[in-house]
């Protein structure tokens, strides 16, 4: 009995011991597939034979990771020494783009050859700035991955934003267009007529981003609806068609490749827009002559007066003026929606800095008796701040004139659309073709982030209009102190950085794209297939009375 009873004993420590190798050995080989699918998520080869030209080797996912979480200044590390190459390089595909496909050589071409031509409408409405400038941005963008010629939407004759903004005579209005059809015969001679296709990328059951090969279209025009921040035109660079993936790539960069992706909207920036004359005498008003600022400073505070974001800010600031050599008081634009905060921080800025702020309500120019019955409304309000509509603008365009920093702050959220604008046409503008080291490669955009804001790291920068958002997941560190971490000029749409994770809203708003993501922001490209070869193909159309 006692030699039964010890080879049972035996017998079940034995099968302990062989249960427990089997779930080490089960973790193991876990942890090695979800590396693989990180090393392997950018070489997916496609089923029609053509393989995807791979991004440069770097470290990314698990495999590069000492921690498990990051704080927002270590996330920000990949992008300390800037994109000045491939911001130099996007600016000559931009320059010949528009040298090809501006209005003034596309309206001379022959007839039979005008109305073979491709165009791509931006259109945009009068709400928030950063929101509806990233729409004619996103046009812009798409009409050189399709190689296509921008048209700028009107309203009732006007630009959006007209009033304040300057457009550039490299773009189509619609009129325009229509005109030329009638004139070069395209209906009666080629049996071409004016149609518009248009894909809304806010309804994610119908959008075509992912799974149609924009190239082949042959609609005249193409609309690409609803693209309200840096986030719509990226999703070609998961497009399951490569010529659309290489259109997009060629354009913005590898998304694994965080550290080496052009500041592309601020390059369209500086070649589509410029301040109208009146919004330029406001600015110089506040310049007096004077150089232009060295730091602006962007601080959207919701009408609240936090201590915390102050003092973090200052901290950013002071961060920032480290790279400033030979100015013991640099010039510094302060921006921000509540009157109360600037009146709080200035006095403590004054102490290191040359302050400039644009006070409206003592100027007295052609722009200040506007009048902006929208703007009046409460919860436009509690928005933008009590200041009046065109205030805005002389802001954005007197902060882009900084030539070394811009920094982002908030109440909530920080690197709004605006603040986004800002730094990347800032960025642009000092973008030193000649070489000089004193720009373009040294300019810094920062994110200045009180403790309060990190308590549960960055889970609560939602909203894919906010620069954070991509890095708000599980790999974001709690209860971090402030941070004043480097910023990437260039928005990322995916998670295929070192640090990016989702959070879980986005991993369920991806799902009604097709796109499963794993905890880590993968994208399963098989399960992307699938939905798209299963998928409906929606097409909605407007043609054009002549």
């Amino acid at each position: 009995m006692r030699h039964g009873g010890s080879r049972r004993k035996r017998s079940s420590s034995f099968v302990r011991y062989l249960v427990l190798l089997c779930a080490v050995g089960a973790a193991i080989c876990f942890l090695m597939l979800n590396v693989l699918m990180r090393m392997e998520a950018s070489s997916d080869q496609y089923g029609n034979g053509e393989r995807f030209e791979e991004p440069p080797a770097q470290t990314t996912g698990m495999e590069g990771r000492r921690s498990s979480c990051a704080m927002v200044e270590q996330m920000g590390d990949p992008f300390k020494d800037g994109v000045r190459k491939e911001s130099l390089r996007v600016r000559t595909i931009i320059q010949n783009h528009f040298y090809l496909n501006g209005a003034s050589r596309v309206r001379q071409l022959p007839p039979e050859q005008f109305c073979k031509h491709g165009f791509v409408m931006g259109k945009s409405s009068e709400a928030g700035f950063g929101n509806e400038m990233y729409k004619i941005l996103t046009a812009g963008a798409l009409s050189i991955m399709l190689n296509r010629s921008l048209i700028i939407g009107q309203t009732r004759g006007k630009f959006p934003f007209g009033d304040y903004i300057s457009y550039s005579d490299i773009s189509f209005t619609l009129k325009e267009i229509k005109h030329l059809w009638r004139l070069n015969g395209c209906v009666k001679k080629f049996n071409r007529r004016l149609i518009m296709r248009i894909d809304d990328f806010e309804k994610p059951a119908q959008t075509n981003v992912l799974c149609s090969n924009w190239k082949e279209w042959e609609h005249p025009i193409i609309w690409f609806q609803g693209t309200t921040d840096a986030v719509a035109a990226q999703f070609f660079l998961k497009n399951i068609h490569p010529t659309m993936r290489a259109a997009a790539s060629n354009l913005f960069g590898w998304p694994e490749v965080l550290e080496s992706r052009p500041n592309v909207f601020g390059e369209l920036m500086r070649v589509l827009i410029s301040p109208s004359k009146n919004v330029e005498e406001a600015v110089f008003s506040v310049l007096k002559s004077g150089a232009d600022p060295d730091i602006s400073l962007h601080m959207r505070m919701l009408m609240n007066r936090s201590v915390r974001g102050l003092q973090a800010a200052v901290q950013c600031i002071r961060k920032a003026m480290l790279n400033l050599t030979g100015l013991s008081k640099p010039r510094l634009v302060l921006v921000s929606d509540t009157p109360n905060f600037v009146k709080s921080i200035v006095p403590i800025l004054d102490e290191f800095a040359e302050v400039i702020h644009f006070d409206y309500e003592h100027f007295r120019g052609n722009i200040s008796g506007t009048d902006d019955e929208f703007h009046k409304l409460d919860f436009r309000v509690k928005d933008w701040g009590p200041s009046p509509r065109w205030v805005a603008f002389v802001d954005f365009f007197l902060a882009s004139r900084a030539k070394h920093a811009v920094i982002s702050g908030a109440h909530r959220r920080v690197g709004t659309t605006y603040a986004q604008l800002i730094a990347a046409l800032a960025a642009a503008n000092n973008l030193d073709n000649l070489g000089n080291k004193s720009t373009g490669s040294d300019f810094l955009f920062l994110s200045s982030f009180q403790s309060n804001l990190l308590r549960e790291g960055l889970k609560n920068q939602i909203g894919w209009g906010h620069i954070w958002n991509r890095f708000a997941g599980p790999l974001s560190c709690p209860s971090q102190p402030n941070q004043c971490a480097v910023t990437p000029l260039l928005p990322p749409a995916w998670w295929d950085g070192l640090w990016q994770s989702p959070i879980p809203r986005d991993v369920k708003r991806m799902e009604n794209y097709g796109v499963h993501l794993t905890s880590f922001g993968t994208v399963d490209e098989d399960s992307l297939r699938s939905f798209c070869n299963a998928k409906k193909n929606v097409l909605r159309t407007i043609p054009f009375i002549l």
